[in-house]
């Protein structure tokens, strides 16, 4: 999330009520997780073995449990509890806008079709020529282009799944980042894509997705990418162009998915996969090994009959 107006580190460090590490004038002109940071950004950490992953990412502010070692050119805030202090910031900065039927600064072009019964949310954007079916919802901060169709009782834009484990139970972390749907995209019915929770979620030019399809948040979609039916992609997941997943393959976060790539239906991802092959299986590989480790297995009863 960029901030329309950059903050000092003395302004955050007065807001929360807590201490800070740094020059009091340094600049921060984002809020992002840590998948997304930026030069500019500032991002939480809450735990110990996780420091050094942020201290060393790209982001120049760091709201952080324990006073440490401060990088040269960059901030720390001091909180006891970073996670809730950074829902503090991202609320305060971007709260949490609701489908009130009133689209505050919501810009739809005359060339497109909106059903009736669609409900659009603040602050979303939608180009020219497109089609939203009955029943589909565009929540708010969602960047729709030209030529887009959204099938009917779509979710485009839900909260992000992102939780901290209490003893009492599960708090849910403010998504205050955006869906952008590029050009000339189609999504079928009963889709879901959640917004990023500090960043945006993303849909490149052309890709087509089928039915009941779940795209998690903070993912990026390439350009002409073609998903099959019930096909689940978890969060921060970057997929590239021309990438194909037939019907119920699963994608687990933090996975980088290369160009050309095409994913054999009921295949399950766990790490990255190299460009232009096919995969098969769970955990996916090389799909032509799959098929011979899958005669071979067939093999078996014969081999331990004979020996």
């Amino acid at each position: 999330m960029i901030l329309q107006t950059s903050q000092t580190l003395q302004q955050l460090s007065d807001f929360l009520g807590c201490q800070f590490v740094g020059d009091p004038n340094h600049l921060i002109t984002g809020i992002n997780e840590i998948h997304q940071v930026v030069p500019g950004d500032l991002v939480f950490v809450d735990f110990e073995k996780y420091y050094k992953k942020a201290l060393d990412s790209a982001a120049t502010t760091i709201l952080i449990d324990k006073e440490v070692e401060c990088p040269e050119g960059k901030g720390l805030l001091i909180s006891t509890q970073p996670f809730n202090d950074f829902n503090r910031l991202t609320r305060h900065f971007r709260p949490d806008c609701r489908n009130t039927g009133a689209q505050n600064n919501t810009s739809i072009d005359p060339s497109s079709w909106i059903a009736p019964t669609a409900s659009i949310g603040d602050f979303v954007q939608i180009g020219k020529n497109c089609v939203i079916h009955p029943g589909a919802v565009i929540q708010a901060h969602t960047i729709i282009g030209n030529n887009v169709i959204i099938g009917p009782n779509s979710v485009i834009g839900h909260y992000a799944f992102y939780y901290k484990k209490r003893p009492e139970g599960f708090d849910r972390m403010h998504s205050c980042g955006r869906t952008v749907i590029e050009d000339d995209v189609e999504i079928g019915a009963l889709c879901t894509i959640d917004k990023g929770v500090s960043c945006d979620t993303l849909i490149g030019k052309g890709t087509k997705i089928d039915n009941q399809v779940h795209i998690g948040h903070d993912t990026i979609i390439g350009e002409h990418c073609l998903f099959a039916a019930h096909v689940g992609v978890a969060g921060c997941v970057t997929i590239k162009n021309r990438v194909t997943c037939w019907g119920q393959v699963g994608i687990a976060s933090d996975v980088v998915i290369e160009d050309g790539v095409v994913i054999l239906a009921q295949s399950g991802v766990n790490k990255d996969l190299a460009a232009g092959k096919s995969y098969f299986g769970s955990p996916a590989a090389d799909a032509r090994l799959k098929f011979r480790e899958m005669a071979a297995i067939k093999k078996l009863p014969e081999i331990l009959e004979n020996m």
